[in-house]
């Protein structure tokens, strides 16, 4: 077992701590609840769930250490025999009350696979972190952009274009033939090369990391207090119903809580409460609406 596992655990210990209480103080009114659960086959976690707040209707920030036997719809996927492995993360998703107010996602984790031996046969970071707003305010969308930006350019040049390409590909419903939303980062699979040791990674991943509340919290206090109607409120909801269908249909980090028999609240706290379908609904052209359905059709440069 390497010390990059345990260094990073702890680092994300202290990152949930961090973003809980600075997002406590956003909202005003609403505390995180935390459940403490173990994993039978090894590990376990500490969610924290927030609900009914003055500015969160619900977010969960939570952190996980899980290990043992790789299943074996996992050993398919990565194409090995008889591993084993530990992964770490913390991951969140924030669901504000106020159509005005973007939803929010994060992760970042840290994955090792040994061979039967115990020796590490392969280890690597992800993750990334992105937008999802109901009404587009292009100020907004800059602003997470750049913030993610000036932590991709402390580390190399091309990090910040690559990995934002990758977030529009990944947080793509694909049926939908949209966006989830105006993306940020999404990187996974970032392994030692002779330019990048996994310390390397580590002060990259720790880095944007430490970025979120840089880039979120201005975004909630410019725009929680701002009026909307019932009519906007119907509108988020359906978006809600497009966020839904990406985690459900396409997610993997949900498609790996679910293979390796993760807590079911905790992989399904990404959900928000109150979402809509309505059929074949289409906004009315021109409208504040249609606007952000084609930035979602064709992702933007921001930053």
């Amino acid at each position: 077992m390497s010390e990059i596992k345990d260094k990073f655990y702890n680092y994300i210990q202290k990152l949930q701590n961090a973003i809980t209480e600075r997002l406590e103080l956003a909202d005003g009114s609403a505390t995180f609840k935390e459940d403490v659960w173990l994993r039978p086959e090894g590990g376990g976690g500490k969610s924290r769930v927030i609900e009914n707040g003055r500015v969160f209707e619900k977010g969960g920030v939570n952190i996980s250490a899980v290990h043992g036997e790789l299943p074996q719809s996992m050993q398919s996927y990565f194409g090995v025999e008889e591993a084993n492995f530990y992964a770490c993360g913390l991951s969140l998703v924030i669901h504000p009350l106020s159509p005005m107010v973007p939803t929010v996602h994060a992760n970042w984790r840290y994955f090792e696979m040994y061979n039967k031996d115990g020796k590490i046969v392969d280890q690597w970071f992800g993750g990334g972190q992105d937008l999802t707003p109901y009404y587009l305010f292009e100020e907004d969308a800059r602003h997470f952009h750049e913030v993610c930006k000036r932590g991709c350019d402390n580390h190399h040049p091309e990090f910040y274009s690559k990995y934002k390409e990758k977030c529009d590909e990944y947080f793509w419903n694909s049926h939908r033939d949209e966006a989830r939303g105006v993306g940020g980062l999404f990187f996974d699979y970032c392994k030692a090369t002779d330019k990048m040791s996994m310390q390397d990674w580590y002060n990259f991943v720790t880095e944007i990391g430490d970025s979120f509340l840089e880039a979120y919290l201005p975004i909630v206090d410019k725009r929680k207090d701002m009026d909307y109607n019932d009519e906007q409120r119907t509108w988020q909801e359906i978006r809600r119903g497009r966020y839904v269908e990406f985690n459900l249909v396409h997610d993997k980090g949900t498609l790996f809580g679910l293979k390796t028999n993760g807590r079911i609240e905790s992989i399904l706290m990404s959900l928000p409460p109150h979402v809509q379908w309505k059929y074949n609904h289409k906004p009315d052209e021109e409208s504040p609406e249609a606007q952000l359905l084609e930035v979602l059709k064709h992702p933007k440069r921001w930053a």
